[in-house]
């Protein structure tokens, strides 16, 4: 192939970069994977007869999807995320991986908590979960890219929707303003020890994940006001030992993680933790932590870019 075909075929698939970015992270989780998929991709476009594909962007959306759900269903996968240890790769607000933003379906596919609800599916449903909802694709079109009857592609959206909507009673979105004043609030008392005041910032039905910053075997959960505040208080002490794990005294920033307000612990400008919260009603709903270093990759690459506002705790 001459170089100027080459060249524009370059400039056709990174066209679609962003978009296949965005997808790939939606499907799989985690911004490191979603990059290998992609680069998957752009390898098959390489090496592809491009002159016999009539729509680039179809074809490449349905390679860089089945790449993904190969991942998903890959025996490391299934057994990492069926062992309960895993949690899904957090993002700062404008990283171009988070992908359209326009609707409520949209910015709420992209959540980490629907994104850790996602593992309950099938990778298919989860797909078609994706395609439709982000992406707004017809039947017709998910059925081409997953080689699947329209017919099942409707029953395929229908669980998946189903399963999400029993699972979300925690949803709703909450103004960015107030979110932060509760969220603060709830930093505050977590700092002070106030247990009582924690648990009055909690829904009765709170529950809360934590990866044990990357140390347990199995996610950490707690699902009720009194656990929920008990391993908060404990998690916000500061000690010797969490310095020496941390690397320092940590600073806590608030910040947008997913669409959802957050809060970073960092360290040397170096992210060390991730808390992510779901506000409802004037009240923290759901919790979720992530210290995995594994985990914190990309969200750290965008720190290093990003002018961050006064520390909410500023000495730990």
């Amino acid at each position: 192939m001459d170089t100027a075909s080459e060249r524009f075929g370059t400039s056709r698939f990174e066209a679609s970069r962003a978009r296949l970015a965005s997808l790939a992270y939606r499907l799989l989780g985690s911004g490191a994977d979603a990059e290998d998929a992609v680069q998957d991709t752009f390898l098959r476009w390489q090496a592809a007869d491009r002159e016999r594909i009539d729509v680039p962007e179809a074809w490449l959306t349905k390679v860089v999807t089945n790449l993904c759900l190969d991942r998903l269903r890959s025996a490391q996968a299934r057994h990492e995320r069926t062992a309960g240890a895993w949690l899904p790769e957090p993002l700062l607000e404008g990283d171009p991986m988070l992908g359209p933003a326009d609707t409520f379906e949209q910015r709420e596919s992209v959540s980490l908590a629907v994104l850790t609800l996602m593992e309950r599916l099938s990778p298919v449903e989860r797909a078609v979960y994706i395609l439709r909802e982000a992406f707004s694709y017809s039947h017709a079109e998910m059925a081409q890219i997953l080689d699947i009857t329209e017919s099942a592609s409707q029953q395929h959206v229908h669980r998946a929707r189903t399963r999400v909507a029993d699972e979300r009673r925690r949803s709703g979105e909450a103004d960015p303003a107030s979110a932060r004043r509760i969220v603060e609030e709830f930093l505050a008392a977590a700092a002070s020890g106030r247990t009582e005041r924690l648990v009055a910032l909690l829904t009765d039905d709170v529950m809360a994940l934590s990866d044990g910053n990357g140390l347990a075997k199995r996610l950490l959960k707690y699902t009720t006001p009194a656990q929920v505040a008990s391993y908060v208080r404990a998690g916000f002490k500061p000690t010797p030992a969490k310095r020496r794990l941390a690397g320092g005294s940590p600073t806590f920033h608030f910040a947008l993680v997913n669409g959802s307000p957050a809060v970073l612990a960092v360290v040397d400008d170096r992210v060390v933790g991730a808390v992510a919260f779901e506000v409802r009603d004037g009240k923290v709903a759901s919790l979720r932590g992530i210290g995995a270093a594994v985990r914190l990759g990309r969200i750290n690459a965008a720190w290093s870019r990003h002018e961050p506002d006064a520390p909410v705790i500023a000495t730990w």
